[in-house]
């Protein structure tokens, strides 16, 4: 009897360490490289989003949400967390335990906020996951604009101060300050071409090409539809190389000016994650940014692939706050 008993007890232990095995994860059939972190998740995940659902943020974090779950073998919820142009949100990534059962997808607004004073919240807060997106700005004029080109456009401003007038966003965001850095850039007043407070890049765009407004600085993806149609016109883009959608439209490095742009989202966490979550989230959202479905996606919505990884994107994040910092100080755009 005692022989059996020690048998059975044995094979008992064996079980256990079997079953355990299979209940921590269940990853055997789909081990991959990212696997980097073996007992992350405990459980579901929790995707924060600082702005409504239905908007171009929301779409994004909810594809990555979608892939991410299939990475995880868990699931991903995704939670809309609005208001306060973005604070409430971001202040929700940041406030959540750093084990990684909670995420967000940080905007461009995280580099603005404190310098308007919504917020003391900065990107400092933040564990840098993976940067997903970026849209550069644009300079859109109306089909039938005498300017083909920036230096123009510009010179137009100089010899009018205050005639030219543009709008994207309201006063302020991230198309404001894509209008106020290029005219600082330049050597012009920040007001040489007015702001025009709009409610977003689609109304503003129909003021263009009404003739209620000179120029739109919302990224061209969002002006496309007036682009394509031959009501608007591309007269160059903010970004370090051209747009593969609008290969004609020039940079405005390619125009001798040395200025670049963007709104932009990526993967956060609140600061003090574990580093082997970080690089595991960080390898499944490299997989995620370079596989065919991402790319269908971004083909689908016109919006424009960046990837950066956890390190790159933690050096953007300061390299954006300043700029920020520099532009919204210099025009009056800070607190």
């Amino acid at each position: 009897m005692s022989r059996r008993r020690i048998r059975i007890a044995v094979l008992s232990a064996v079980l256990l360490l079997v079953l355990a095995g299979c209940g921590s994860r269940s990853r055997a059939a789909g081990d991959t490289r990212c696997d980097l972190a073996p007992n992350y998740p405990r459980g579901t995940v929790e995707l924060i989003v600082p702005w409504a659902a239905g908007g171009g943020t929301d779409s994004v974090a909810r594809f990555i949400g979608s892939q991410l779950a299939e990475k995880l073998h868990t699931q991903v919820n995704v939670v809309n967390r609005t208001g306060g142009g973005g604070a409430v949100g971001h202040s929700a990534i940041a406030g959540a335990r750093p084990d990684g059962s909670t995420i967000g997808l940080a905007t461009v607004e995280i580099t603005m906020m404190h310098w308007q004073g919504l917020t003391d919240l900065s990107y400092r807060q933040l564990t840098p996951i993976g940067m997903v997106n970026s849209d550069p700005a644009g300079v859109t004029v109306r089909a039938d604009a005498p300017w083909t080109g920036i230096a123009a456009l510009l010179d137009h401003a100089r010899a009018n101060p205050g005639a030219t007038t543009a709008s994207g966003t309201g006063r302020g965001g991230i198309w404001d300050l894509a209008r106020a850095g290029l005219l600082l850039k330049t050597g012009l007043a920040p007001d040489a071409i007015r702001w025009v407070p709009s409610e977003g890049a689609a109304p503003a765009l129909q003021e263009l090409v009404a003739g209620g407004i000179t120029v739109s600085t919302a990224s061209l993806a969002e002006n496309q539809t007036m682009i394509r149609a031959g009501r608007a016109k591309a007269i160059a883009v903010m970004s370090e190389q051209r747009d593969p959608k609008f290969p004609d439209v020039p940079t405005l490095r390619e125009q001798g000016i040395d200025f670049t742009m963007a709104a932009w989202r990526g993967i956060a966490g609140p600061a003090r994650m574990p580093e082997n979550v970080v690089n595991e989230l960080s390898c499944h959202l490299d997989e995620i940014a370079h596989g065919p479905a991402y790319q269908e996606f971004l083909a689908k919505t016109g919006f424009g692939l960046a990837w950066r990884n956890a390190k790159d994107f933690g050096a953007y994040l300061a390299e954006q706050d300043a700029q920020k910092g520099e532009i919204m100080k210099a025009a009056g755009l800070g607190s």
